[in-house]
């Protein structure tokens, strides 16, 4: 029988993808920090759930967060005039603060250098007149999409820290894989959208995990849930 996990914080167990149903299944942890092992978190929770044919996908925050400077205090950014300046034409949305914000676009221009972010955020500026929302990130590329800042629900000490795209993302997930023997996937998915940034397996479609995964089944706010399990129903 399949095992129950934390059903009051799952949005919609349940989605039909092609014609195939497959559980989201959220499992919850502690909050993971510097120095947590994140081939250990994986497998210590998910050990006694996973059942043969289970995919599991890990929030890349999650990820990025157990890396060397991949988690930095706001107290300890001293952001330019020039990212203060770029930050006002980024797009702030309910769903997070992304670039919008001094501090987060310091590392924008640290991560993808000054001419992509000045060139992205001048097609932003553009789309604001065309009211086109997303062009600066289209240009600015995904290790800016993946920058996040903190929000009202950020888990502390999260709310004080503006986190990075985590590194190697395809090494990580294939090293957690071999460890727990299932695919693994780390993922960057809120609520208007997704992708994913590293795979186990190239045989799974990055597309179809994007469809399956495109509600945030794992949660925007204070879950703790930064690992999830994706189940194909039998037919």
């Amino acid at each position: 029988m399949e095992k129950e996990l934390y059903p009051d914080e799952i949005k919609d167990r349940y989605i039909v993808v092609d014609g195939i149903s497959y559980a989201r299944i959220p499992v919850k942890t502690h909050v993971i920090k510097y120095g947590d092992d994140i081939v250990e978190v994986a497998d210590r929770y998910t050990k006694d759930v996973l059942q043969d044919g289970d995919w599991v996908f890990i929030s890349e925050k999650s990820v990025a967060c157990t890396q060397k400077d991949r988690a930095i205090p706001l107290k300890d950014i001293n952001p330019s005039r020039l990212a203060t300046f770029l930050s006002h034409f980024v797009t702030k949305t309910p769903h997070g603060i992304g670039l919008g914000m001094p501090e987060t676009m310091h590392y924008a221009i640290k991560e993808c250098g000054t001419l992509r972010i000045l060139v992205a955020a001048f097609c932003g500026a553009v789309g604001k007149l065309l009211h086109k929302k997303g062009w600066f990130y289209i240009v600015a590329g995904r290790k800016a999409a993946s920058i996040d800042g903190p929000t009202p629900n950020t888990i502390p000490p999260y709310n004080e820290y503006v986190v990075l795209g985590p590194k190697d993302p395809d090494g990580v997930a294939k090293k957690i894989a071999f460890k727990i023997g299932h695919p693994t996937f780390i993922v960057d998915i809120n609520d208007l959208g997704g992708n994913i940034l590293g795979s186990s397996d190239p045989k799974i479609s990055n597309d179809l995990l994007v469809r399956i995964l495109k509600d945030n089944p794992l949660g925007q706010n204070r879950e703790s849930t930064p690992i999830g399990i994706i189940r194909k129903e039998r037919q």
